[in-house]
């Protein structure tokens, strides 16, 4: 028997805003701008939602790691150590930057799509184009940052020789266009935030097609090597904002941005954001501990670590999309008052991760040998892929929950849920783990790492069914926080909350 759904009495509450009121016009007629229908994800089935949102996001996130992948693959063609292992250096330091304007883009994107569920279109609009604006100086001053201490972050890691000089080379031409991405991805966090999950997947596609065609030319063709690839990328985050420009426009989402609102929209979205940043920082700063572990076994082990790194991300892009796209599903149902479709939008993201995890699996169980063959391992490379590829891959369907977990979390008002759990597997769930693992070599760092991911995927899933079940009692019951849709709870006040929960 189908459940009722629960519709929520008309509580004010800072997870609930309260619905703008049409604009009457002289004539009688409402405003259409602030009528307009814009949360189609509050009506239909969910797991067509879901399957939507997240196969669309995962063919654009496909066609970029694929590209990644593919370069990786073209620069090991060149057979030299040293520029393979630069690679996975420098990926190490790139995965900051990218977590740092992923946050952003989670707290642009559930702060929007909770103002169009309530039919806010103006506030929307407004906060959209000012926060854009935070975005470009935030990762300008993160590109520079790195361009300039980058030989002193990835002798952190464990870098030298060539394989250092060929890192510090690659960051310092690519970290100033680090604006160019960050301002492409928050354009397509806007347009998933509309439910317009085409045009972001287009978006995507524009860079890792201009990747896809100039990596080639300028890596093997004209002989650039790893410069070559740093050119391509720049390239490609410019196409990616320009596309991003061109694919919103007909949503009429964005406007000159206003000054005086730049304040405001930095407090609403920042309350998602920063624990955002935050809760995604954790994953490149275990993946970095990973890096300098690995290192320590030789530029063979470098290289095999750096070879998963690009797998990784092409078998499980329908996983990673359902990270932005179960988004706005959520808060859209979350503006509307509709806690079963909530709960429906959770499980159906988890059905999907369970599935993508055994098919990956199987395909690369079987494909262990082409995966040494095509990236040229040796040694201890040919060790760790084959123990990933056999078993340790398994591992991702606990990631996968993590990941599921944290964005219901940012989006139902529990960002520091997101933040403890991630830091909680790239520290408690990494570090004892593998340091434990380097007695037994590579391949104990990798199954160290999953067994920590185990750990803390398990207890987020299970903490994010009980967020979601304290959400009627929640709404009905707290105060609304002037001007805001955010909790104005300190981070004091969540984790004393979060222990009490917990007794």
């Amino acid at each position: 028997m189908a459940r009722a759904a629960v519709v929520l009495p008309k509580a004010k509450s800072h997870l609930l805003p309260e619905p703008a009121a049409p604009t009457v016009t002289a004539s009688g007629s409402t405003d259409p701008k602030t009528t307009r229908p814009a949360a189609r994800f509050c009506t239909g089935d969910i797991m067509r939602h879901v399957m939507t949102m997240a196969g669309t996001g995962a063919i654009g996130l496909m066609a970029v790691f694929a590209v990644d992948l593919l370069n990786f693959f073209y620069i090991s063609r060149l057979h030299d150590p040293n520029l393979t292992a630069a690679i996975a250096f420098t990926a190490s330091v790139s995965y900051v930057q990218i977590a740092v304007s992923i946050g952003m883009t989670i707290g642009l994107g559930a702060v929007i799509g909770r103002m169009l569920g309530a039919r806010r279109f103006e506030d929307a609009r407004r906060t959209a184009s000012a926060f854009l604006v935070v975005m470009l100086g935030v990762a300008f001053l993160l590109g520079i940052t790195t361009a300039v201490f980058a030989p002193l972050l990835l002798r952190l890691l464990g870098a030298q020789g060539m394989a250092l000089d060929h890192a510090v080379m690659f960051l310092r031409t690519v970290s100033p266009a680090l604006p160019l991405i960050s301002f492409g991805m928050g354009l397509s966090a806007l347009l998933r935030a509309v439910g317009d999950a085409k045009q972001a997947m287009r978006v995507t596609l524009t860079g890792a097609i201009i990747s896809a065609t100039l990596d080639p030319l300028l890596i093997l063709v004209l002989h650039f090597g790893l410069e070559g690839a740093a050119i391509s990328t720049i390239l490609a985050r410019a196409a990616t904002t320009v596309s991003g420009l061109i694919c919103l426009r007909r949503h009429d989402l964005l406007e000159r941005p206003r000054l005086h609102a730049i304040p405001d929209a930095t407090r609403q979205i920042g309350g998602v954001a920063l624990p955002a940043i935050a809760t995604n920082l954790a994953t490149p700063v275990a993946g970095a501990y990973m890096t300098r572990a690995i290192a320590r076994f030789g530029l063979d082990a470098v290289s095999g670590q750096a070879a998963l790194d690009r797998i990784v991300p092409v078998a499980f892009a329908l996983v990673f999309a359902l990270t932005g796209s179960v988004g706005p599903i959520m808060s859209q149902n979350l503006g509307a008052g509709q806690v079963d479709r909530v709960r429906e939008a959770l499980i159906a993201a988890l059905k999907i991760t369970a599935a993508c995890v055994g098919v990956t699996w199987a395909v690369l169980a079987a494909g262990e040998p082409l995966v040494v063959w095509l990236f040229n391992l040796h040694g201890a490379g040919i060790q760790i892929a084959h123990l990933f590829c056999r078993w340790t891959v398994s591992g991702y369907l606990f990631i996968g929950l993590l990941f599921v977990a944290n964005t219901a979390f940012n989006n139902l008002g529990h960002p520091l849920y997101s933040t403890m759990f991630n830091w909680g597997r790239a520290t408690l769930g990494t570090i004892p783990f593998v340091a434990v693992g380097l007695h037994f070599g590579p391949s104990g760092i990798l199954i160290g790492f999953a067994l920590g991911a185990t750990l803390f995927g398990s207890a987020a899933i299970v903490t994010a069914f009980h967020v979601i079940r304290t959400l009627p009692l929640r709404m009905m019951q707290q105060r609304p926080a002037a001007g805001s849709d955010l909790p104005t709870r300190t981070d004091a006040e969540a984790m004393m909350e979060l222990q009490e929960e917990g007794a």
